[in-house]
């Protein structure tokens, strides 16, 4: 997911996407274990977009912050 994405969501889709993303990495980390995980990159690529996230949505927080 693209940062340019990420600016469009509103708040409410951040989390939901958060939440997907973790579960997400929850699930790959347990295929990794199983030895079931065939593309170990995409791991790396759902770290990434949580962290995209998690940048967005404290921006957001401290933009209001700066508002009041």
């Amino acid at each position: 997911m693209k940062y340019a994405e990420i600016r469009e969501l509103s708040s409410d889709d951040l989390q939901a996407k958060l939440k997907e993303a973790r579960a997400e990495l929850f699930n790959l980390r347990f295929q990794m274990a199983t030895s079931q995980l065939d593309n170990t990159a995409r791991v790396k690529l759902v770290k990434k977009d949580i962290a995209r996230i998690q940048t967005e949505i404290r921006a957001r927080e401290i933009n209001a912050v700066k508002a009041n």
